[in-house]
């Protein structure tokens, strides 16, 4: 396995505040997802690729006596962060470790596995996944959280939202992201040997008196702008940083548009049972 996967956003105080964000505007898409999952009960869940630990809080929420969540990150910024909020809930059932989620490997297999916008970021995928159905007992779940940023659009069409939208995702692309990988998540756990594989989108709609469309197409190209400034995708008059939040948010105003962001797509299948030769 190659070594650990930059992330591309980084980890500074603004990169924070953002991921915050993000998690906030998915967080009833998320929970849909893992109750859809059937995510519950006494299960032991490892958390790959927590960050700063939303979906382990999440997942500890669904949890009944005797279950449990293992978060791992190798960003150690963003785990101090998830302790010290971990500690400040109280939440007992919940433990933080620093380690390659790519990598990782326990002693014992989990019930259940999550992973919220981490494949998005590598490129062996695959071999992750392969490697993770060993990390699960037989029947235990894989449950695959990602964004589909294809469907991101504004309606009626905004041209600012079209054109963040294609700024960010070539952004990503140069970093060697799929930001499209959504629509194949379920086809990942069926080609890296899942079994029972369903899967199903689900799509937020902004309003335009709602500040959180324009807020978090602003906030992922700010800090996308050093690669998309780079690698020429768009320059610095044209991606307008100061006033891109405004801008966009008078043009759907004007427009009396909705803006839809990237949907979230949620993919889960069970490791098959163990079948003596």
């Amino acid at each position: 396995m190659s070594e650990p996967t930059a992330y591309v956003l980084g980890t500074d105080d603004a990169e924070i505040a953002r991921l915050d964000a993000q998690a906030g505007s998915i967080a009833g898409a998320t929970q849909a997802l893992l109750r859809a999952a059937g995510i519950g009960g006494p299960m032991r869940v490892l958390d790959l690729g927590t960050g700063l630990g939303h979906v382990a809080f999440m997942v500890a929420d669904l949890l009944d006596h005797g279950g449990s969540v293992l978060g791992v990150d190798q960003a150690e910024r963003l785990l101090e962060v998830a302790e010290r909020r971990r500690a400040a809930a109280g939440a007992e059932n919940i433990e933080f470790l620093q380690a390659d989620a790519r990598a990782f490997s326990a002693s014992e297999p989990f019930d259940a596995i999550v992973a919220r916008l981490l494949l998005f970021h590598l490129p062996d995928r695959e071999e992750v996944l392969r490697r993770q159905l060993d990390a699960l007992r037989p029947g235990g779940t894989m449950v695959l959280i990602e964004f589909d940023i294809g469907a991101m659009r504004g309606e009626p069409e905004v041209p600012l939202v079209d054109a963040v939208r294609r700024w960010i995702e070539a952004a990503f692309r140069v970093a060697g992201a799929d930001p499209r990988i959504g629509t194949q998540a379920g086809q990942l756990l069926r080609r890296t040997g899942f079994a029972d594989v369903s899967t199903f989108g689900i799509q937020a709609y902004f309003g335009p008196s709602d500040p959180i469309g324009p807020r978090l197409c602003a906030s992922v190209t700010r800090s996308l702008a050093p690669q998309i400034v780079a690698h020429g995708i768009a320059d610095e008059a044209e991606l307008g940083l100061d006033t891109l939040q405004e801008r966009i948010a008078e043009q759907v105003a004007s427009r009396d548009a909705v803006i839809m962001p990237p949907a979230v797509v949620g993919a889960w299948g069970t490791r098959p049972p163990v079948t003596l030769e």
